[in-house]
């Protein structure tokens, strides 16, 4: 995952939920301009691997890239296969998460509960994400994060954005993802640069 104690680095997921594969290119290139880090095209987009290859092809060096909504280990083989390094998942599947690190993928797997929150992290995940972080609030990852081991990392993913920040920093998140406040179908990728660079600037204003 982005590295939250790099400087200048926003420890920030981009979500490019629907995504096409012609558009990809230049939305990753607006997003990668604006300080965007790691890339994610959910599974449930269209032609999604296609999609990734050419995500990877072009900023595989610069950026950590790969997929969302990953299910099964066979989609973190495909996904693999096209080239992404990003494994999220939406739930706390042991025999994914477990897959992806024997690929030597970065697996950022989606959990509720503490108890989900352990198993991932015996299946070797280092990074995990609250999701949706939205339905359970700062107050739920702060008490979680008390009883991980202090190396876990972990997300806040859905419904946390640009105007809420600030109670999700100082709950103790390592960083975020977002999805429709950077992308929607049909958003321009001038519309997703200005997007990303004020998500990048409220964070660093949160953080400084």
């Amino acid at each position: 995952m982005p590295n939250p104690t790099a400087a200048k680095t926003p420890p920030i997921v981009a979500i490019l939920r629907g995504v096409k594969s012609d558009e990809i290119v230049d939305i990753a290139a607006a997003l990668v301009d604006a300080g965007i880090e790691a890339i994610e095209v959910p599974l449930n987009s269209p032609d999604p691997l296609v999609t990734i290859g050419k995500l990877c092809a072009a900023f595989g060096d610069q950026v950590l890239c790969g997929a969302g909504t990953v299910l099964s280990p066979e989609a973190v083989d495909q996904v693999a296969g096209a080239g992404g390094k990003l494994i999220v998942t939406p739930n706390t599947d042991a025999s994914v998460i477990s897959h992806a690190v024997a690929l030597g993928l970065t697996v950022m797997p989606g959990f509720a509960t503490p108890s989900e929150a352990f198993v991932a992290v015996k299946a070797g995940a280092r990074a995990l994400k609250l999701y949706p972080a939205g339905t359970y609030g700062p107050g739920h990852i702060k008490a979680v994060r008390d009883v991980l081991p202090k190396d876990i990392a972990v997300y806040a993913v859905g419904g946390v954005g640009a105007a809420n920040l600030k109670p999700w920093i100082e709950a103790g998140v390592a960083g975020i993802g977002v999805g429709g406040e950077l992308y929607r179908p049909g958003y321009t990728a001038q519309e997703v640069g200005q997007r990303a660079k004020a998500l990048v600037a409220a964070w660093a204003e949160q953080t400084a």
